[in-house]
């Protein structure tokens, strides 16, 4: 009983449904990733490079052996360097959009945090410790002038 208690704590509290939408929209957003750089990206690359296809790029260390019947005896030792620069390509995309993404939300963010910005709606509690801030200012205003007096 213990650990249901537990669990249902657990996804109460949204820690489980925020985890589970990020592992959705990640999901989706590797698909996305990987269209825009094998279908996108990728084609003008090998144009520029006279039809060479990256995802194809290989150092074989030794050759296939095949009988005369067409059997593979000895499979082929390869290192597919051409799709490690494809997986890299993913990779800086990746990284670049999150970047793009994580910077324009830190700007909305700001903005929302910023009390004496009009043209945004300021969150209640960032609203309510704005306007305490501003009633300490005022309150050790005074206090400093009845020193003084």
């Amino acid at each position: 009983m213990k650990l249901i208690r537990e669990f249902k704590e657990f996804a109460v509290k949204g820690n489980m449904m925020d985890m589970a939408i990020g592992i959705i929209i990640g999901a989706a957003f590797n698909k996305v990733i990987d269209v825009l750089a094998k279908q996108v990206i990728l084609p003008p690359l090998s144009l520029l490079t006279d039809g060479v296809n990256f995802g194809d790029k290989k150092l074989v260390l030794r050759e296939a052996i095949n009988s005369a019947s067409g059997e593979i005896i000895t499979s082929e030792v390869a290192i597919a360097y051409g799709k490690l620069s494809e997986v890299f390509l993913d990779f800086l995309i990746i990284g670049f959009t999150v970047f793009i993404i994580v910077k324009f939300m830190n700007r909305l963010r700001n903005k929302a945090h910023d009390a004496k910005d009009k043209t945004v709606v300021t969150p209640k509690d960032i609203q309510l410790l704005s306007d305490l801030k501003e009633l300490m200012e005022e309150q050790n205003r005074m206090l400093k002038s009845n020193i003084r007096n």
